[in-house]
């Protein structure tokens, strides 16, 4: 059975509404946000048959507006994770972000995408396509970019994202969901405790003290960065994974926890996932490590690193990414 409805529930101080969509199938059920396209939930059977909440997230929409920082569910722009002193260089003009981390632009800056309403429409029977216009000069990023994420519910019950964008100027785009899991359960502590990870991919982009990369590839043998074969996770991380093999329908990344059964895999177009281990949780909503984030992106500050995956997005081009979260126990 499929099952898909929508109703309002809270609105901005300037009086937009926020709408709830929900989308069921397969046994799964996921609540989405018009508020930053946030996943509110994700209710997934375990082992034992047991439905539970599997994301972090906020009860009331109002939260999500009034709430600063934690990203929760949100979809990400223009430019997820860090940019570097604020600013790039595009084509011999430079631009100055909106710095909302120190010196440095941390996904899109300080009113990104997970601050904005979004329009909402149905995508056939299965899913919900949110857009949105991201003026010219936007928190600094050059070009009129017109955006949407397609949330779909597959016929396995996973979840699908289909990012699409394109510009009327030169600029980057690098957009990412920011889900945090926690296949316990959401109110079940600290997820960094109990679940296991593995992630295909022989490197990481190594970070400086302001966790910006350095530029450098480094392989993650013989490091605690080493997740090629899948084992107990732990807290104290926030870094960028340069896949071994994206693009396809493989699963990239499995997160696991023994004691539920249930298993979430990650497929993706993109060339790296970014791995948040929640340390930032201080008991208001949650406690530190109560969710593992695992953001399929390009690399951070890829506007300053010649050496990265391109960024850039041009008039006469199309922007086109997906990722697919799919569910299942063991």
């Amino acid at each position: 059975m499929t099952v898909m409805n929508t109703e309002r529930v809270g609105a901005t101080a300037e009086g937009a509404p926020i709408h709830r969509w929900t989308l069921e199938r397969a046994g799964i059920r996921i609540r989405l946000l018009t508020y930053g396209g946030a996943v509110q939930s994700a209710e997934v059977p375990g082992r034992d048959g047991t439905t539970a909440n599997v994301v972090l997230g906020f009860a009331d929409a109002e939260d999500y507006v009034t709430g600063r920082g934690p990203y929760l569910g949100a979809l990400i722009g223009r430019y997820a994770n860090r940019v570097a002193g604020g600013a790039f260089t595009l084509d011999g003009v430079a631009h100055r972000l909106s710095a909302n981390e120190g010196p440095n632009t941390l996904h899109g800056g300080e009113r990104g995408y997970d601050r904005r309403v979004w329009d909402a429409e149905r995508a056939g029977d299965h899913g919900v396509r949110l857009s949105l216009v991201s003026p010219d000069g936007e928190q600094g990023f050059p070009g009129r970019l017109e955006v949407s994420a397609t949330y779909t519910l597959t016929a396995s019950g996973a979840l699908r994202i289909d990012y699409r964008a394109v510009t009327d100027a030169p600029t980057h785009f690098n957009p990412t969901n920011h889900t945090y899991w926690n296949l316990a359960g959401e109110s079940s502590g600290a997820a960094t405790d109990g679940h296991e990870l593995r992630i295909a991919a022989g490197r990481i982009t190594p970070v400086d003290d302001a966790t910006l990369p350095t530029g450098e590839l480094a392989p993650v043998g013989g490091t605690r960065f080493d997740f090629r074969e899948r084992r107990p996770l732990g807290p104290g991380y926030d870094h960028n994974y340069v896949l071994d093999a994206p693009g396809g329908d493989e699963p990239v990344a499995e997160l696991y926890d023994p004691v539920s059964g249930r298993v979430l895999t990650v497929a993706t177009s993109e060339p790296g996932l970014q791995l948040y281990t929640g340390d930032h949780f201080d008991g208001k909503p949650y406690v530190r490590g109560a969710g593992i984030a695992l953001e399929t992106q390009h690399f951070p500050d890829s506007p300053n690193q010649p050496g990265f995956p391109s960024t850039v997005l041009r008039p006469g081009e199309e922007f086109r990414s997906t990722t697919t979260y799919g569910f299942g126990v063991r």
